[in-house]
């Protein structure tokens, strides 16, 4: 069921204060909508959540909203934590003009202030239809320091007061949201929270002060926190660390670690050198991680404790729906199996490119493990616990592409399914997307691809706004883009989008001394009774072009053990039609062109003869003129196809690909075989 959520604010500023924070909070759980009466609301609500910033707008929106079915929680709001220090830099006792555009605003949040123990100034409530004393010199304002009077020198901005915790826990409730997602949420808040002990300062009385705020909020978290300054002494001391370690905040705050902590290795840990760590421990019987990091400025340690059990618990679950529904990434560098020096080489800069996030474009034969490579750098990089989606480009229709890539909003266009879909980028957020095959791509996605990689969001098809994405783009391909540059075929601003980064992987060719270890690999993954090997079979391998690769060498290896009578390969099972294995009359160690089956004899023959009658006619032949002529055949090929079927005549030397106005044209030798090879095929006009 989809959660849908409509926040209603004062002003602009406010509205996106409040819903930024609201999407920190809740992520993709809940779809928040946001308006403010400023700029007008242009609908009537039914059936909503709908959230007040404040009780005051109510008058205001009340026209807008069917309160027989909706649900309206109006908003507590409390002090904006990220500008809390500006507070605590006003000089003690001094008289401050708390500036709102009401009145009763202004009180509310002075309310607060103090009931946080942020008392340490005399706030006067202000609005700017009041009056005040004129001796005042500072002011404050949650976001309204155009309400301040310009009399007042020194104008500081608190920023808008955010939604509390209390009103976040009653939307939990409303949407009767899971345990472990309550646990997902809160946690957002750990990181917040902790963010708030780098504002502890030198001062006794700042440091007492914030920590009166902190515990308020620290409290309802699910993880122990600990803070503490240099010198060892403790500022925070949560009530999850209390029954964690057995001892009770008041006992632990404002005493040194060593009184307070035990376990020896527990206390060494805590206190190192060290900017940043984690380590296991148990603790009454409980194996906790403690999480440590240093921050230098403020002079503070921070630690989090977490429950190992839930934490491995939640991961499980986490990964188990990540490969339910495809996302996780299969393989790691210890995956890619070679000792030569060329692969370790390969090895250790993409090791090095995975630690980046900036795009990666691999390079390789087909075969060579482009797909490999990408799962492996992933997996080693900072987005591994993210989702990670492979595509290969070449495999789908343009339009079905697009709508897989980018997604679809409800009705748009014919077949679309019900309430619209997420694309690949949306569901990689956070992730990893993989785009494979990447150079047969059309300019139209080319130009939609460009458009992600330099905003970093993306539009639905049908839809009419765009969606903010955070993906890591690795692509590949085992064609020259350059060249495809040249021919018009692939945006040239792209490729240098693309390749910020560049990976180019060995051929098989490269690194012959790896096939025995792959063979060993595949002979295990199959689990053959295959147990010895003639050392003819292995230079045979070894010498080999191996044009597919790996893939065409596992390939070869599949059909030596299914053929093979005994628990030994010799020479005797190689394939016999095998191109990689038929030397040429005249020259040892060299390999004859590969022998083409007859349904691929019929393809090159009705190609062949298109060129032959494009020539005559004295007409160019490009790939869609082939394409239409080949419509006609029994044959009919895409045009994706006949790219592949015209290079590997290419490689045969029965064409020749130009570039510009020639087009492809037959080879001499091209029209010998078709003469040889026309009465072989049955060809229907």
């Amino acid at each position: 069921m989809k959660r849908e959520l409509i926040l209603l604010a004062g002003t602009k500023e406010t509205e996106r204060a409040l819903k930024e924070q609201l999407q920190s909070v809740f992520g993709e759980l809940i779809d928040i909508t946001s308006y403010a009466c400023d700029e007008g609301i242009p609908m009537y609500f039914t059936n909503k959540l709908i959230i007040y910033s404040s009780a005051l707008i109510a008058p205001e929106v009340k026209e807008y909203i069917d309160f027989g079915s909706c649900t309206i929680i109006k908003a507590r709001r409390t002090v904006n934590y990220e500008y809390i220090d500006r507070i605590f830099e006003l000089p003690p006792g001094k008289k401050i003009l708390y500036v709102n555009d009401f009145i009763e605003t202004a009180q509310e949040a002075v309310s607060t202030l103090k009931r946080l123990g942020i008392d340490h100034v005399d706030y006067i409530p202000y609005s700017p239809t009041g009056d005040y004393p004129r001796q005042i010199d500072i002011a404050i304002s949650p976001g309204e320091t155009a309400s301040i009077p310009p009399s007042v020198p020194n104008k500081i901005d608190i920023g808008v007061r955010l939604i509390d915790l209390n009103t976040i826990m009653k939307i939990i409730y409303h949407f009767q949201l899971s345990e472990q997602l309550t646990f997902d949420i809160t946690d957002r808040y750990t990181r917040k929270i902790i963010e708030l002990s780098q504002k502890l300062g030198a001062i006794n009385r700042r440091a007492k002060t914030l920590n009166k705020f902190l515990n308020k909020v620290v409290d309802g978290v699910n993880d122990g926190i600990l803070a503490f300054q240099e010198d060892g002494e403790i500022t925070v001391f949560n009530e999850v660390l209390e029954r964690m370690v057995g001892i009770t905040a008041n006992h632990a705050k404002g005493k040194k670690l060593n009184r307070v902590f035990k376990n020896i290795e527990l206390n060494h840990f805590l206190t190192s050198q060290h900017d940043e760590d984690q380590q296991y421990f148990t603790l009454r019987q409980q194996n906790v991680m403690v999480y440590r990091f240093r921050l230098k400025a403020e002079g503070v340690i921070v630690a989090t404790f977490k429950d190992m059990e839930e934490t491995i618990e939640m991961e499980k679950v986490r990964k188990r729906e990540l490969q339910r529904i495809g996302y996780i990434a299969k393989y790691t560098f210890d995956s890619i199996l070679g000792k030569s020096a060329i692969i370790n080489e390969t090895k250790m800069i993409a090791k090095k490119l995975a630690q980046s996030e900036l795009p990666v474009l691999i390079y390789g034969e087909t075969g060579t493990g482009k797909e490999l490579f990408s799962s492996a750098m992933h997996n080693d990089s900072s987005r591994k616990n993210s989702p990670y989606l492979a595509v290969n480009c070449s495999a789908l229709p343009e339009d079905l592409l697009e709508s897989e890539l980018f997604g679809y909003e409800d009705g748009a266009f014919t077949g679309a399914k019900k309430g619209g879909k997420k694309g690949l980028f949306e569901q990689a957020d956070g992730g990893t997307l993989f785009l494979d095959e990447i150079g047969d791509i059309s300019l139209k996605l080319q130009a939609r691809l460009l458009r992600v990689l330099q905003e970093m969001e993306i539009r639905r098809i049908g839809g009419n706004k765009n969606i903010p994405v955070d993906v890591r783009i690795i692509a590949a391909t085992n064609r020259d883009l350059q060249s495809l540059i040249i021919e018009g075929t692939f945006r040239e601003d792209l490729y240098h989008r693309l390749k910020v980064l560049s990976l180019q992987l060995p051929s098989l060719r490269d690194r012959s001394e790896d096939i025995p270890l792959l063979i060993e690999n595949f002979l295990r993954m199959e689990h053959s009774k295959i147990t010895t090997i003639d050392g003819a079979v292995l230079d045979a391998l070894k010498k080999a072009p191996w044009s597919g690769n790996i893939r065409e060498l596992k390939n070869t290896l599949l059909y030596m053990i299914t053929v093979a009578e005994q628990n030994w390969l010799t020479i005797h099972q190689l394939p016999k039609n095998d191109y990689n294995f038929i030397e040429k009359e005249h020259t040892k160690g060299t390999f004859s062109l590969p022998s083409i089956s007859m349904s691929k004899t019929g393809e090159y023959v009705n190609i062949l003869t298109a060129l032959v009658e494009f020539f005559e006619e004295g007409k160019r032949a490009s790939r869609q003129k082939i394409y239409s002529s080949l419509q006609r055949t029994s044959t009919p090929l895409s045009v994706q196809q006949i790219r592949t079927r015209l290079n590997e005549l290419k490689d045969l030397g029965y064409v020749m690909i130009q570039r510009g106005r020639v087009g492809t044209e037959i080879t001499p030798e091209g029209v010998t075989w078709l003469n040889n090879n026309e009465e072989k095929v049955l060809t229907i006009r």
